[in-house]
């Protein structure tokens, strides 16, 4: 996989909202923060609001297509995730971009923007966006560790996930793939499925039913994307929902009950996802796995 160069202070980026709407009092804050880092360049359209869409699909195409296609912008970083990329993914063109290539960053419905880019053989990152940048009015550790990662510094880009009895223990090698759970499952059969052979399949999700979670792994097991990857993580699995007759597996026991018959490490609880922190992540690149009853690491080997 590619991967795009590292950025130094000053560097242009541009903010785009290529999905759902934004709220201004809720992200420029974190935009405040970048800025004292990076010239950061708004898409023109990046505060529009058609529906629940952050413009029409014409509008936010234009602004992504513009930060596609800029040679001086080093990255691109999403507003916010939502709902609405996968209306556009079949109507971008990624000549210029392959000349040019730029970091991409962001996570939820972003996942599809991985897909793609993965699809195109270059590296992104799976991270938070300028909502989730502060905490307290002040920049939180994913912002910082996301600033780490995009200057080169890696050292944020090694975690350490807390112990979970539902743990398998093993190591593995390979690269890094995945995101969202919703994006993965409405991306199968499409071109740009998510290739999970010999990979570590990162997956992450929010504000699910059980029920949902369980059947959107059976159909990634179906699809033979759950035979042989090197490993599975999962990371922040936050606001699971019931329902009134209650599934009767929590989200540990469905991941383990359709990889059970594989004996490939899983390793949950990594600090990535819908939670406070929400650690850079990234994707297309090799990582290495190690889950022991004392020690897991997720890092990369570059």
């Amino acid at each position: 996989m590619k991967r795009p160069g590292f950025l130094r202070k000053g560097d242009r980026i541009r903010l785009i909202a290529p999905a759902g709407r934004i709220c201004r009092d809720t992200v420029m804050p974190g935009v405040a923060a970048l800025r004292e880092y990076f010239d950061v360049v708004t898409g023109p359209h990046t505060l529009n609001e058609h529906f629940s869409f952050a413009g029409s699909d014409a509008e936010r195409i234009a602004d992504l297509q513009e930060a596609l296609d800029d040679p001086d912008c080093n990255l691109i970083l999403c507003m916010r995730g939502g709902y609405g990329l996968i209306r556009l993914l079949n109507r971008l063109n990624m000549r210029r971009f392959a000349a040019h290539p730029k970091w991409l960053a962001g996570f939820s419905d972003i996942t599809n923007l991985h897909a793609l880019l993965q699809m195109h053989g270059f590296c992104s990152i799976h991270s938070a966006m300028p909502g989730f940048f502060l905490t307290d009015g002040q920049p939180n550790p994913s912002f910082y560790s996301l600033i780490k990662m995009l200057t080169g510094d890696m050292s944020a880009a090694e975690l350490h996930p807390p112990h979970n009895a539902a743990n398998r223990f093993g190591a593995a090698i390979g690269r890094l793939v995945g995101g969202n759970l919703s994006i993965i499952y409405s991306l199968l059969a499409t071109p740009y499925s998510i290739d999970t052979a010999g990979n570590i399949l990162f997956i992450e999700d929010t504000a699910e039913h059980l029920y949902h979670i369980d059947r959107m792994m059976n159909a990634l097991k179906l699809a033979g994307k759950l035979d042989n990857p090197a490993a599975i993580v999962v990371g922040g699995f936050t606001e699971l929902k019931d329902s009134p007759s209650e599934f009767g597996y929590a989200l540990e026991e469905i991941v383990r009950n359709v990889v059970d018959d594989r004996k490939y490490p899983v390793c949950f609880d990594v600090p990535a996802g819908h939670i406070s922190l929400n650690m850079p992540l990234m994707l297309g690149a090799n990582y290495e796995l190690t889950v022991r009853p004392a020690d897991i690491t997720l890092k990369p080997s570059l």
